[in-house]
This record gives structure tokens, C-alpha cells and sequence, in this order.
């Protein structure tokens, strides 16, 4: 069992996400930085979809009854076990009623702890990902309190152990993030001085920026006529223009239809980077093509190869 001590600013569990029912309304919700979700199951020895905690901005504290491996990637949230610091991106041992103590994000925003095995909650409709929004999912359908109970979930017959993440596999957060974006699909209702000025210029994360969306500040992009359109639907990534001009990010949490125009989407193996950025951060867009963005999905899949080999090496 993992017992909360300290419940951190917005802690959750979450797993790959609830796929096949954004036609009834549901997000799919699920870990904001799938890269450093999926890094930390890899080193705790799990599949790619085990359940892992999703902490923002400030860290929580976690009591473990039993000897257990733990590993932690994402935002560097100085954590320690039994009061010795542990590095970031690794897997270790906390001994039997052991503290695992993460503090305020030092760089990126949010970090992810997997216990082998997994978090064991209830799935529900395939995902044990919490979306607070719906109020389903997770630990009771919301963000853990202090005094909340986790199971950890069986592990397979392989021994974990610990281990560090290679050097090369591990991102940098900064202040500045760039990201790919592929047109589409109303960007017929902007003019090209608009489609320029959201290529060429810098944006500003606002306060608004949580699991639903990222609102930024900055050039206005003004639409041909009106960013309004017909309620259609809407994926990760989408960047819907609001009637004031400023772009908008979808992200994990985000309803399932819009109605303000999408100038494009951004590429989902980027959204990491999105989601590690914080309120003042920069987000610049970079162009890019179908077929560009399909190479980039190929390489994604093929970093969690080399990864998935690196620890298991």
C-alpha cells in the first residue's frame, strides 16, 4: 500500500488514457507527458500502460508499507527518500515504510512517480486514467488528499532493479519551447499575413493553462471573416483560435467538440513539451508537413524502443 502524507497542488492517477469514447462526450484524459509517464513505467520495470501518479507544479509525499521500487521522471521536483536526495529520471528502492518526498519543480512542471506494478485502481471503461472533470476515473474520480490509500498493482515474476535513464534519452525543459504543428483543418479561414504571424512569432502561456487546455497570449490571429464555425470535433493537440484572436492548446482533459476554427494541430509526440511548460513560458509553432509529421510519429515509437532497451540493458 501507498499511503498520501502530503498531497502536493494536483495529483492524479493516470495511465495511457480512455480511449473510444469521445463520441459519448468522455475526454480521454491520461498522462499530459506521455513521454515521461511512459520513461518512468519503463524504468520501473512495467508495460507502457501501467498506472503511474501525475504531480503538478508542486510535488506530494508518499509512505510505502512495503519494500517497493519506485521510479520518478518529468519535472525535476528534487526528490528524496527517507530525507536522501534520489535522482531524477531512475528507478530505486524505498525500504519497507519508507517516505518518498517530491518538492516544487525546479525545471518543467509536472513529474511522474511508477511503483513496479503499477497503481491498482478500478479500471473504468479500460482506463485507470482520473478525469476530474467527469468525476470518474483514478482515486475516486479526483486529485489525491492526504490520508488517501493506493494499492500497488501485481508484478511480473522479473525482478525489478534500479537503475538510471541514459543521458541522451533525457528532454531539457526550459522557458523556451518550440513545436511542430500541421495545418488543418480551417486554415482556410485565415489569411496568410495570419498563417505567418503564427509561424514566425512567440506566445506566452497564460494562467489558463491546465490538463483541459493551454490559453497563450500574444499577435493576434485574426480569421478572414469570423473564428467562429459549426461545433465539430476535437482532438489532442488541436489549436482552436479564439473570437480575441489568441491560440488555444487541447490537451488531455480537453471537451470533445469546439467551436472556434483550428488552424492546426499540434504533433501529439510534442505535446510533452506543452505540457512541461508553466504560466510566462514561450511556445513558438513550427510548420510542418503529413508526411513530416508521420516521420515523427515513427521516431516516437522508435525512442521507446531504444528506451525500453537502454533500461533493460
Amino acid at each position: 500500500m501507498i499511503t498520501v502524507i502530503q498531497q502536493g497542488f494536483f495529483t492524479t492517477v493516470q495511465d495511457e488514457g480512455r480511449w473510444g469514447y469521445q463520441a459519448y462526450g468522455l475526454p480521454t484524459a491520461g498522462m499530459m507527458d506521455r513521454q515521461a509517464g511512459r520513461t518512468a513505467n519503463l524504468l520501473a520495470g512495467n508495460a507502457l500502460q501501467a498506472a503511474v501518479l501525475e504531480m503538478t507544479s508542486m510535488g506530494a509525499a508518499f509512505r510505502f508499507d512495503e519494500e517497493q521500487l519506485v521510479a520518478v521522471a518529468g519535472a525535476d521536483m528534487q526528490v528524496k527518500v527517507n530525507g536522501v536526495s534520489v535522482p531524477n529520471w531512475s528507478a530505486f528502492v524505498v525500504p519497507k515504510n519508507g517516505e518518498v518526498r517530491f518538492a516544487a519543480a525546479v525545471t518543467g512542471y509536472r513529474a511522474y512517480m511508477a511503483v513496479r506494478g503499477g497503481v491498482d485502481v478500478p479500471l473504468v471503461l479500460g482506463s485507470r486514467s482520473t478525469c476530474v472533470k467527469a468525476g470518474i476515473g483514478g482515486y475516486q474520480g479526483r486529485t489525491l488528499r492526504q490520508g488517501d490509500v493506493l494499492a500497488v498493482g501485481q508484478a511480473g515474476e522479473e525482478a525489478g532493479r534500479a537503475r538510471t535513464l541514459p543521458h541522451e534519452y533525457v528532454p531539457a525543459y526550459g522557458g523556451k519551447v518550440s513545436v511542430r504543428v500541421i495545418l488543418g483543418p480551417q486554415q482556410d479561414m485565415f489569411a496568410d499575413e495570419a498563417i505567418a504571424t503564427f509561424f514566425t512569432k512567440a506566445y506566452t502561456v497564460t494562467k489558463q493553462a491546465d490538463r483541459i487546455g493551454y490559453r497563450l497570449t500574444g499577435p493576434r490571429i485574426l480569421p478572414v471573416s469570423t473564428a467562429d464555425i459549426i461545433s465539430d470535433a476535437v482532438y489532442q493537440g488541436a489549436v482552436q483560435i479564439a473570437t480575441n484572436g489568441m491560440p488555444f492548446i487541447m490537451m488531455a482533459d480537453h471537451q470533445t467538440t469546439g467551436g472556434f476554427a483550428k488552424i492546426g494541430y499540434v504533433l501529439r509526440s510534442d505535446l510533452p513539451k506543452v505540457a512541461q511548460t508553466k504560466t510566462g513560458d514561450s511556445i513558438r509553432f513550427c510548420r510542418v508537413s503529413e508526411a513530416e509529421a508521420i516521420a515523427a510519429l515513427k521516431d516516437e515509437q522508435q525512442m521507446f524502443a531504444s528506451i525500453a532497451a537502454a533500461v533493460n540493458g
